[in-house]
C-alpha cells in the first residue's frame, strides 16, 4: 500500500501537510554571469579528471604532450630549456657525463687518509665497481713534504696509488639492451 487512506497513525505527523522545503541555491553552472554553457562546470565536478590534483606544481605532463614519448634526454632538455633544474632536471642527459674510469678499489681494503671510493653507475642504472680518488680537500705531498700535482678529475693514477692496492682499472658495463 502507498498510503493510507485513513491518515497517518497516532503520533505521526502529516508529512503532506508540511511544508515544502526552500528551494536550495541553483548549481554554480546554472548561476547568471557564469562563462560557458550551463551545465558545464556541473559535469566537470560530476566527473573530475584523473589527471588533475590539488597540488599547484608543475608536473612532467605540463612539459611532455599526451601521446609524446621523448627520450629521458629530451625531457631533462626541455626542462632545462625552461630554467627547470629540480627533481628530473637536477639530472645531465644520459650520455652527457660518461663514468670516470681508474682503478678499482676492492670493497675490503683498507684506504689511507686522502683516498675515497667513488661508486657510480651507468644511465641505464648498471652499478659500476668503485673507482679510486682523491678526496676533494687532500693535497698529496712528497717525502720532502711538497705538493704533489693533482689530477683535475681527482681520479687516482696508478702512480699515486696507495702501498698494497692491486693494480686494476674498472670495467665499465656496456649497455643494456633490455628493459
Amino acid at each position: 500500500m502507498l498510503w493510507m487512506p485513513s491518515g497517518p497513525p497516532a503520533g505521526q505527523a502529516d508529512v503532506a501537510a508540511a511544508p515544502a522545503p526552500a528551494p536550495a541555491m541553483p548549481p554554480p553552472a546554472a548561476l547568471p554571469g557564469q562563462p560557458g554553457q550551463p551545465g558545464q562546470l556541473a559535469r566537470a565536478q560530476a566527473k573530475p579528471d584523473p589527471e588533475v590534483d590539488a597540488d599547484p606544481t608543475p608536473d612532467l605532463r605540463n612539459y611532455v604532450a599526451r601521446g609524446d614519448n621523448p627520450s629521458m634526454a629530451q625531457v631533462i632538455e626541455r626542462l632545462h630549456e625552461r630554467g627547470i633544474h629540480s627533481g628530473l632536471g637536477a639530472f645531465s642527459p644520459p650520455g652527457t657525463s660518461p663514468p670516470l674510469v681508474g682503478l678499482a678499489v676492492p670493497e675490503d681494503f683498507v684506504l689511507p687518509k686522502g683516498y675515497v671510493r667513488h661508486h657510480q653507475a651507468t644511465d641505464d642504472g648498471q652499478r659500476i665497481e668503485a673507482v679510486l680518488m682523491f678526496a676533494p680537500d687532500f693535497q698529496l705531498r712528497d717525502a720532502s713534504n711538497k705538493p704533489v700535482g693533482m689530477p683535475k678529475d681527482l681520479v687516482v693514477p696508478p702512480e699515486l696509488a696507495p702501498p698494497g692496492l692491486p693494480i686494476r682499472r674498472i670495467v665499465v658495463p656496456p649497455a643494456s639492451t633490455g628493459r
